[in-house]
Formats: C-alpha cells, sequence, structure tokens
C-alpha cells in the first residue's frame, strides 16, 4: 500500500477538464446529445464522488439519465464493504451485456472500492469483456481522459495501479440533491480495523485543506443548501497530516460560524477519536446538528481488540455518557457487527446488555461479512450461520422496540423540521436528530424549515401535522 498523499495541482486538473471537451467536441461533430448513467452503491463517500462523476460527464456534454438503457455511458460505483454487495454488482454488471447489445456504442465503467480489489480487476478482465473501462478511487479524479481514450482507440482501460493517495481540488459536481449537500473532509483510513477493507481500497487518511472544505461549504450555502453533512472514514482524526493547526472540532466551529440558514451533520465518527472537545463544539453551536453516528461494532471487550478497534467497553461507555450529558436531546446511531470470528454467545449477550444501556434511536446492522485480503477473514470462526441469524433477528428484535418506544416518546412535541420531499401522498421531512416525519402540506414547502406537531410514530418515522402561524 502506498501511504503517501498527493495534491492534484490546478494544472493537472485542468487537463482533465481539456478532455472533457475533447470529449464535448466528438459528440457534437456528430450532432448527438449523449446520455450517462451513474449507479451508485455503498456509503456516502460513493455519493459524493458519484456527483463528481456527473459533474465530469456533465463538462464533457453528457446529459444525465435514470437508466442504463439506451445510455452512451454507464458508470458503476461499487462498494466493497460486504459480500452481498459485491455479488449483487457483478450480477448488474452481468445483465449490461443486453443493454449494450441494443446499444453497442455503449460503454461501461466500473469504479469505487471494488475497483481497489486486484481479484475483482482480473475477475473483470476476464469475464466481463463488455466492462470498457476500470479506475479505482485514487484514480477518479482522471475519469474523462480514461473516458477518452476508450472512445477514441474502443480499446478497454484499467487505472488500477497503487499509486499515492489523492487530493484533488476542483473538479466539477452535479449534485443528486440541493437542499442536502455531501462535503468530503477526508479520504482513507488509518485505522486497519481486521475485518475492514476500506484501508486497502481507499488508502491511508488524508486531509483536504480547510480553507478549501470552507469554500465549497460557503459556496452549497449561497446556493440555498439547508443541510451540509461533511464525511470522512473517519472524521474525528481529520487534521493530523496538516500542518494547518487545525482539528475536526475545529473545523467544526469554524463552519457553524459561517452566515446562513443550515445545519451541520457529519459521518462517520470512531470511537477511538471522539472525545470530550468534539462533543463541547457540538453543545456550544446551534448550527451543529444534535445527531451523532458513534459505532461500537461489539458490546465486548474481547471481541473489540480482536476487531483492533482501539477502544472497550468501558472507554465507549464514558463518551456517550458524556455526550449525553452536554447534549441531552442527542439523537445517537450505531453500527453493529453480529457473529464475529469466534464471539460466543455471552459476548453476543454483552452487545444486547449494551444497547439496552445506551438505547440507541436506531442501528445499522450487519453479520460479520469476510473481506479477502483482511486479517479476520483468516481468523477461526466456529459458529454456524444458522446461529449467527438467530443472533442477528434478536438483535433487531431488540432495538426495534426501542426505537418504537423512543418515537413514542415525541408524540404531542413541536419540533422544527426541514421539509424535503415527497413520498407518495405525503411530504416527508427530518428533524435536527435527523428522524424521519411524514406529513399532509403543500409541495411548495419543500426547501423550508417548519414547525411541526408530532402526531404519531411506529418503528421507524414519527407523523406531524404543521402547526399553524
Amino acid at each position: 500500500m502506498n501511504t503517501k498523499t498527493t495534491r492534484i495541482t490546478q494544472s493537472q486538473v485542468d487537463e482533465q477538464l481539456s478532455y472533457c471537451a475533447r470529449i464535448q467536441a466528438i459528440w457534437m461533430e456528430r450532432g448527438i446529445t449523449p446520455k450517462a448513467y451513474v449507479e451508485t452503491y455503498g456509503c456516502q463517500q460513493n455519493e459524493a464522488d458519484s456527483e463528481r462523476i456527473r459533474g465530469m460527464l456533465s463538462d464533457a456534454g453528457y446529459a444525465i439519465c435514470n437508466e442504463a438503457e439506451g445510455a452512451d455511458v454507464v458508470i458503476m460505483n461499487t462498494c466493497a464493504i460486504r459480500e452481498h454487495a459485491e455479488q449483487r454488482v457483478f450480477g448488474n454488471l452481468g445483465a449490461l451485456t443486453h443493454t449494450k447489445r441494443r446499444h453497442p456504442g455503449q460503454k461501461i465503467f466500473l469504479c469505487g472500492c471494488m475497483a481497489g480489489q486486484e481479484q475483482v480487476v482480473e475477475r473483470i478482465r476476464k469475464s466481463y469483456p463488455h466492462v470498457d473501462g476500470v479506475f479505482s478511487t485514487h484514480h477518479l479524479w482522471q475519469f474523462p481522459s480514461l473516458l477518452y481514450q476508450v472512445l477514441t482507440t474502443q480499446k478497454r482501460v484499467f487505472s488500477t495501479v497503487d499509486e499515492p493517495g489523492s487530493i484533488a481540488e476542483g473538479l466539477p459536481v452535479v449534485r443528486s440533491n440541493n437542499l442536502k449537500g455531501w462535503v468530503s473532509i477526508m479520504y482513507g483510513c488509518n485505522n486497519f480495523c481486521t475485518y475492514c477493507i476500506v484501508p486497502y481500497v481507499r488508502g491511508r487518511e488524508r486531509s483536504r485543506m480547510p480553507e478549501d472544505i470552507l469554500a465549497e461549504c460557503k459556496a452549497l450555502i449561497a446556493a440555498g443548501c439547508k443541510e451540509i453533512t461533511l464525511l470522512g472514514q473517519n472524521v474525528n482524526s481529520y487534521g493530523k497530516d496538516l500542518n494547518a493547526n487545525v482539528d475536526f472540532s475545529d473545523l467544526l466551529a469554524q463552519i457553524a460560524q459561517l452566515d446562513g440558514e443550515f445545519l451541520i451533520r457529519f459521518m462517520t465518527s470512531h470511537p477511538r477519536d471522539a472525545g470530550k472537545k468534539l462533543f463541547d463544539t457540538m453543545a456550544a453551536y446551534p448550527k451543529i446538528a444534535k445527531q451523532l453516528h458513534l459505532p461500537f461494532q461489539s458490546g465486548s471487550s474481547r471481541v473489540l481488540k480482536a476487531m483492533n478497534r482501539h477502544y472497550d467497553r468501558e472507554k465507549y461507555l464514558e463518551l456517550v455518557n458524556y455526550a449525553k450529558s452536554v447534549m441531552p436531546d442527542l439523537v445517537l446511531t450505531s453500527d453493529v457487527i453480529v457473529g464475529f470470528p469466534g464471539e460466543t454467545e455471552e459476548e453476543f449477550e454483552e452487545t444486547l446488555t449494551l444497547i439496552r444501556q445506551v438505547r440507541y434511536d436506531a442501528l445499522f446492522t450487519f453479520i460479520f461479512s469476510p473481506r479477502e485480503g483482511t486479517p479476520a477473514a483468516e481468523m477461526e470462526d466456529p459458529t454456524p450461520r444458522e446461529e449467527k441469524n438467530a443472533r442477528f433477528d434478536r438483535l433487531c428484535s431488540l432495538q426495534n422496540s426501542i426505537s418504537e418506544e423512543m418515537h413514542k416518546a415525541y408524540v404531542g412535541k413541536h419540533m422544527r423540521v426541514l421539509i424535503d420531499g415527497v413520498d407518495g401522498e405525503q411530504l416527508t421531512a427530518r428533524t435536527e436528530g435527523g428522524r424521519l416525519v411524514r406529513l399532509t402540506g403543500d409541495e411548495q414547502l419543500i426547501g423550508t424549515y417548519a414547525t411541526v406537531t408530532i402526531t404519531g410514530s411506529n418503528t421507524w418515522s414519527l407523523i406531524g401535522a404543521l402547526d399553524k402561524e
């Protein structure tokens, strides 16, 4: 793994943008407005990457469309966190043979985290000849030149060399949502949890300069964005690789002092680097949402050590208790892995007792999925899959009952929400804590803040009514 960081120069970015102009000229000469489809799998970081891919495609003259059928270029931006996600990608990639048969000029690319795995690249090379190009996350900024190469030579390209992790500023962006903006503040990860493939496919931690992040946030606010979500594999370690004397809490405070009506969210926090300064900063600024996603993964200190998480049960509970003490209305969510290699029934019970003690608003739960190339994939794993499934069901049942109870406690409360969309005949909105609210109202309210009275609830959402002014 290459551990250096490369900051892409403006001249290098400009060169890529010149390829966008050349691609646009090719299509203009043909008298065609080409169409592009980008399909995204996985986390919010992939969503943010896809927005830049769409930006480069738009600069190259492509109209962004909503399906692969009839598209002139198809990009599959992939996730490698779990085996199920990979198999779904391979299945959908295989199905593209039919769209390409009906539209022979279609160009197909695979990128994202799967493209950072050598075994995946070789599988694509040998078994998916209809795929025209593969590029890893390190090469995303070079996509225009890769696309130009495919269009002009009709040859396949594979840009997956383990080059230094890069940071490229100034790439065009086409955002999927004008109300809510993703802002990547850093890339990569240094934690090397034994089950996780991310450091191997996204590289080591590298932080964007604070002035670049602030400029992007200011532009979003000026464009009417109401929620800004700061992204990183571990946002709490932001700035450790810089000489800017700014840590994540400092960055949060700087953004929170910008003019405008907006909320700041962030994910994901690692308990290893979270602390009182972060929680005090969150408590001090009204524009920082009182919402925290703090993955604990297991309630057993032994399992946490085997996971290489760098904290134990007691340390995690200390963090949660302090965060709740300075933010009494904090909405807390987390990630849990069930069935890590060697996890005993007693250790699983420790996870359940931690959930009962903390009382999360919601959990993202997963059954352990071995990832080739990680230490956990080589660990002895004697627990049968049937037992892991049974534990998973027990955990979900417990959390669903807690979520339902916590949502019932909202009934009768008046809450400020951002109305952000439509689902069927109802409007959707989000509380400051990120809870989904469904309500009846005029679609012209989308994009505005409103006060609602919570009139009902279920396990996954709240029901609200607009307060009369």
